[in-house]
C-alpha cells in the first residue's frame, strides 16, 4: 500500500513540475525602446516579403499561463544595396490574429477581448506597421549574447500600434542568398509603451497580465 502511495505522490510531483515548465513565459532579447526616429532613405534593389512564408508569432503571459498566437503580414518590402539593408516597411494585418490555443474560452472570450479596445482595437486600427530606420552590424558581448543563433545585425525601426509609434532595436539574423532574403529575430517589448495597459496591475493577483510580450519574427523576401 505504501509503495502505491509513494508512486502516486511521485506522479503528482512530476506532473506539477512539467506543468510549471510548460507555463514558463518565453524570453527573447530585450528590445530597446525609444521615441520615433526618422525613416531610412530607401535605396537599392527591392525585395518583396513573401507573406505566405513569413510569420509574426507573439506570446503574452500572466500568472502561470501563456497565450501564444500569430499575425499575418499584409505586405512588406526591403531595399538592398551592396548586400546591406538600406530600408524597408512592413504592414501587419491585426485582424488575422490566430490563437494557438483552441477551445471555447480562447476563441469565444480571449480572442474577442484581444481585438477589443482594451488591447488592439482592431475595428479602429486594423493594421500595425514597422518602418526600418537603421541597420548596423550586431555587436554581441559574452554577457549580452542574442538568443538568436548567428545574429549578425541590429535592426531599428518605428513600430506603430494603434495611434502610438515607438522606435525599437533588436538583434536579428539576416541571410541574403541571391534572390532571397531571410531574417529571424526573437525579442521582448513592453506593451504599455503603446498604451496597451489592460491587466498590468499586480494587485490583480492571478488575473495580472505581464507588460512583457515576446515577439518571434521569421521573414522571407524575394527579389523583384
Amino acid at each position: 500500500m505504501k509503495k502505491n502511495t509513494y508512486l502516486f505522490a511521485g506522479f503528482i510531483a512530476a506532473s506539477t513540475i512539467l506543468s510549471s515548465c510548460g507555463d514558463k513565459a518565453p524570453s527573447g532579447d530585450n528590445a530597446t525602446i525609444q521615441e520615433k526616429q526618422e525613416k531610412s532613405a530607401i535605396e537599392g534593389v527591392e525585395f518583396t516579403v513573401d507573406t505566405a512564408e513569413s510569420r509574426i508569432r507573439f506570446t503574452g503571459n500572466g500568472v502561470g499561463k501563456n497565450h501564444p498566437g500569430k499575425f499575418k503580414l499584409a505586405s512588406g518590402k526591403v531595399a538592398i544595396a551592396n548586400d546591406k539593408i538600406t530600408g524597408g516597411s512592413f504592414v501587419i494585418n491585426i485582424k488575422t490574429m490566430e490563437l494557438e490555443e483552441k477551445g471555447g474560452m480562447f476563441q469565444e472570450k480571449l480572442h474577442p477581448h484581444l481585438m477589443s479596445g482594451d488591447f488592439f482595437d482592431a475595428e479602429k486600427f486594423g493594421t500595425a506597421k514597422f518602418d526600418i530606420t537603421d541597420v548596423k552590424p550586431y555587436q554581441g558581448e559574452s554577457k549580452d549574447t542574442s538568443v538568436v543563433d548567428g545574429a549578425n545585425f541590429t535592426i531599428s525601426g518605428n513600430l506603430t500600434i494603434k495611434s502610438t509609434t515607438k522606435n525599437i532595436s533588436f538583434p536579428a539574423k539576416v541571410d541574403l542568398d541571391g534572390n532571397t532574403l531571410k531574417a529571424k529575430a526573437d525579442f521582448d517589448i513592453d506593451r504599455t509603451q503603446w498604451q496597451i495597459s489592460y491587466g498590468n496591475d499586480k494587485t490583480l493577483g492571478d488575473k495580472f497580465i505581464s507588460e512583457k510580450v515576446n515577439i518571434e519574427l521569421d521573414l522571407q523576401a524575394k527579389k523583384q
